[in-house]
């Protein structure tokens, strides 16, 4: 993969701005867990683990990121029926704990504080890859149809197929999530893990829940009732929160982001605020939002969460030092300038130039494209003239 310097200027953070208390690069206080600075490294998928154990050169992958403020981990799925996607790691088997516990090592080891993101896709998957070749689970049995995911086709080769047909989930197999999610977190705890991030964004299963037009269940978890749609996530908020204690535990949500088939729908603005309320009550780690919409509900969702808030959405180093500044945000994601910039930290710390990521290498392979990208070398200060006679 071609390593390219960026073509933007670099950006300096010096003097006043550099100064402030809210900086980018202060420290920060996460509910008791001393984070070095304000940049988190955001959760991407890169499909290295064939067996759904996390490999030996992932631990490497981390570790090289590890002065991040934060690694927030690609997703894990939380039991066989939570999976999506090929190559994706577990964290319900011991094989899958034992190499995420050489991934949490190596980014203590060089200073790093992580999470794992915690996913159940729902309708997002395949029946090539559900145990058994069972249909994917969901609130309702409506599929996505226009989603693809990277699963089996009929010849049994890896393919992007579309999302198989869903059964909705009955209230045994909704008990079954929300203890499965108990279990991965606590499996997370056993794998050194400093917390977990609960991934209730980006069309997956609790946004299926969620999302009114697609949720028209006739029980306690769906219909028009907004507090019965957020039910199954809260639930499952508060069971992690029991068994590992709420300071432990993140929320992500993507509110407007329409992926996985799902679309507008009537009262989502106020869905989503009733969200934000009911997460500031449970005394979490922080909720990690984007796709927030417009600046005036962004700034609404902030009035109604008023604990740590982690903003993603394509920051540069100079949005993301305002946003901390303005107090928009309390932490900042970078997603993929982490990728080919293993020290991006520093980098945007100094104004240095930022290599680019192919595309070749993002998603499947080995270590090429992965953990072979380098750390930046300033220039040598040339060394001082004698003055002349």
């Amino acid at each position: 993969m071609p390593v390219t310097a960026h073509t933007t200027s670099p950006v300096q953070f010096a003097g006043s701005e550099f100064s402030q208390a809210r900086s980018l690069f202060s420290p920060y206080d996460l509910s008791g867990l001393a984070l070095s600075n304000r940049v988190v490294m955001a959760p991407m998928t890169r499909a290295r683990a064939p067996d759904t154990i996390p490999p030996e050169h992932m631990a490497l992958y981390y570790a090289q990121r590890a002065s991040a403020g934060l690694i927030i981990t690609e997703s894990a799925q939380v039991s066989p029926q939570g999976r999506g996607y090929l190559c994706t790691p577990g964290i319900h088997t011991p094989e899958q704990i034992a190499g995420w516990r050489r991934t949490t090592d190596a980014v203590h080891r060089a200073g790093g504080r992580i999470f794992v993101q915690l996913w159940h896709v729902g309708r997002i998957s395949h029946i090539s890859i559900q145990e058994g070749g069972t249909a994917p689970v969901a609130p309702v049995a409506v599929a996505a149809t226009k989603t693809l995911v990277q699963a089996f086709d009929d010849a049994g080769q890896p393919a992007q197929v579309p999302a198989s047909p869903p059964q909705a989930l009955d209230s045994a197999g909704i008990r079954a999530v929300v203890e499965d999610f108990r279990r991965a977190a606590r499996n997370a705890l056993a794998a050194g893990f400093d917390g977990v991030e609960i991934h209730a964004g980006n069309g997956y299963l609790f946004e299926q829940f969620i999302n009114g037009g697609l949720n028209t269940r006739e029980d306690a978890y769906g219909g028009a009732s907004i507090a019965n749609r957020l039910r199954l996530l809260l639930e499952t908020v508060d069971g992690v929160a029991a068994d590992i204690g709420s300071k432990r535990v993140g929320v992500r949500v993507s509110p407007f982001a329409r992926l996985g088939d799902l679309d507008a729908f009537e009262g989502e603005e106020a869905t989503w605020l009733a969200l934000a309320g009911a997460l500031a009550q449970r005394d979490l780690a922080y909720v990690h939002a984007s796709h927030l919409g417009t600046p005036a509900f962004e700034k609404s969702f902030r009035s109604a969460y008023c604990g740590t808030l982690i903003l993603a959405g394509g920051f540069t180093a100079e949005t993301a030092q305002q946003a901390v500044a303005s107090g928009r945000a309390d932490l900042v994601v970078f997603g993929r300038p982490f990728i080919a910039n293993p020290d991006l930290v520093e980098r945007l710390r100094h104004g240095w130039p930022l290599a680019q990521a192919g595309d070749e290498a993002l998603y499947g392979g080995g270590t090429h494209g992965y953990t072979d990208y380098p750390a930046y070398v300033p220039a040598a200060t040339p060394a001082p003239q004698p003055l002349p006679a």
